[in-house]
């Protein structure tokens, strides 16, 4: 994701990358963006007249600049080659000036993720015809410009709580190279689920899911209960072949399965079912991932969810 603003050999500058209407753009690695103070007018000729011809180290690609009363602007620069180890600035684009960019101290977020830049914008309400600069975890800067983050909808079951494939989601976040995203929780409240039936006694899949209290007596399929009751299954189709196999017939059953109950979609979606085993499957723009996913597997489906061209 580092953004190169040298000219290609025999280019004008007239050629060069214009960051101002894109969206979501970051220097990564951040060692690319370098703060200044700066005490002149925040305009683009007064801060265009500071820079060119100014030394320029050959990492750095951004600059951001802090004037008096916490005013910041966000520069990209581009040198006429980047292989001294410093050379002089001769094109200077002003990406944001005060009146649409905001410094925000953050010691909490990490500046090379983001998806948490695009949260800490959010957060402090910079919206996507702002720009952000964040001092975040170790005192080092990095800025998100239009954050303008996928919207990625997570269908999942609760309890427990936190639904388990949000939680493998937000994790993965917090490590992956990814485009920012926002995961949206959609919860499917078993608890609410079963609220209408009214059956002498409830089977659920297992205990880890924290439904053992129901207003009925709860069985656990997967203690295979030695007497059959009259019970109705909170289950998904592999819970209802589990209990054909243990007592030979379907009982009245309540759907749990995300994938089901999300039905066919166009937004981007990641939901899991416990038919699949081994690997990921693409439904359109849903990814479905197995019951038991590890984090490798959720992160090679968000990956192969941002390949789509709309999240560019």
């Amino acid at each position: 994701m580092s953004i190169d603003v040298s000219p290609p050999k025999g280019t004008s500058t007239g050629d060069w990358p214009l960051f101002a209407d894109r969206r979501n753009v970051v220097e990564l690695p951040y060692r690319g963006v370098s703060v200044q103070h700066y005490t002149g007018k925040m305009t683009v000729a007064a801060i265009t007249a500071h820079l060119i011809g100014r030394e320029a180290y050959r990492r750095t690609t951004f600059i951001v600049l802090r004037g008096n009363a916490d005013e910041v602007a966000v520069v990209a620069i581009g040198c006429s080659n980047r292989t001294r180890l410093f050379e002089p600035i001769v094109h200077v684009e002003v990406v944001a000036l005060p009146d649409s960019c905001r410094w925000v101290h953050a010691p909490d977020t990490d500046c090379a993720n983001p998806s948490a830049l695009a949260r800490l914008a959010e957060r402090s309400g910079v919206g996507v015809d702002g720009t952000l600069v964040c001092e975040g975890k170790y005192d080092h800067v990095n800025f998100m410009h239009h954050p303008d983050p996928l919207v990625l909808r997570i269908v999942e079951v609760a309890p427990p709580e936190p639904p388990k494939l949000y939680g493998l989601v937000e994790h993965v976040l917090s490590y992956a190279v990814l485009p920012p995203i926002k995961p949206v929780l959609e919860r499917i409240d078993l608890r609410a689920l079963a609220s209408g039936a009214q059956p002498s006694s409830f089977l659920v899949p297992c205990r880890s899911g924290g439904l053992d209290a129901l207003g009925a007596p709860v069985h656990f399929l997967d203690d295979r209960p030695g007497r059959r009751e009259d019970w109705t299954l909170i289950g998904c189709e592999r819970s209802l072949q589990f209990h054909r196999h243990y007592y030979g017939d379907e009982p009245p059953r309540i759907e749990m399965c995300p994938r089901a109950i999300a039905g066919n979609r166009s937004d981007r979606t990641l939901l899991k079912c416990c038919l699949l085993e081994f690997d990921i499957e693409r439904d359109g723009g849903v990814m479905i991932v197995p019951w038991g996913a590890d984090l490798p597997m959720v992160e090679r489906a968000l990956k192969e969810l941002c390949n789509e061209p709309a999240c560019d």
